[in-house]
């Protein structure tokens, strides 16, 4: 069976994107099929995760025990479906490194803005394929995604798109970091449970 990789990206690998990608872990472990990874594009290899980092991935469910920082490589970013950027400057990064990848990557915050009116309507490609293709019907996500790029608007502010960076920062700026990230993350996981859902009227 064909499997999904979803990959999420940020600076060091220490504090946004591991934190991105145990909570995307905890909201679609329905699903075997979904690989989840994460890596930084200047990572600082072998490091564990913050306190402040893992003390919020625990109070949002999720287990930061075992992150060890890794460098972002082209290699990751070939096989994975889906490249959640924790930044405007990740994403570039991203890009550069592998410009295939533009296809299939967003910041989270831009992912979460371009789906945020889709309805059953617009899941429809979804829809139409077996109850079981699960990677199928999230890929379909990926594609129409990109295609809002040009119909929705912008944010209000550029950095809307983005995650704000905590490292070595105050509890507050933890804090905000959270407030940005958690609930795109929340938006994402509910669009994947309805595209796996979907049917045909």
């Amino acid at each position: 069976m064909a499997g999904f990789t979803i990959l999420t990206v940020c600076s060091g690998n220490i504090c946004r994107s591991p934190l991105a990608e145990q909570l995307l872990r905890v909201g679609l472990a329905y699903w075997p099929e979904v690989t989840l990874g994460s890596a930084g594009t200047i990572g600082l290899t072998g490091q564990a995760m913050p306190p402040e980092a893992a003390d919020l991935s625990r109070h949002f469910g999720g287990d930061p025990s075992g992150h060890v920082a890794r460098v972002l490589t082209v290699e990751q970013l070939s096989e994975a479906n889906l490249v959640f950027a924790m930044s405007r400057e990740h994403r570039r990064a991203i890009v550069e490194l592998f410009p295939k990848a533009i296809r299939y990557t967003f910041t989270i915050r831009e992912f979460a803005r371009l789906v945020g009116d889709v309805t059953d309507e617009d899941l429809d490609e979804a829809a139409a394929l077996p109850l079981d293709d699960v990677a199928g019907r999230f890929s379909t996500l990926v594609g129409f995604a990109a295609s809002q790029r040009g119909a929705v608007g912008p944010p209000e502010h550029p950095d809307d798109d983005d995650v704000v960076d905590p490292y070595r920062r105050s509890d507050e700026v933890y804090a905000e970091s959270a407030r940005q990230l958690v609930p795109a993350v929340n938006d994402v996981v509910s669009l994947f449970h309805r595209s796996a859902k979907v049917h045909q009227p």
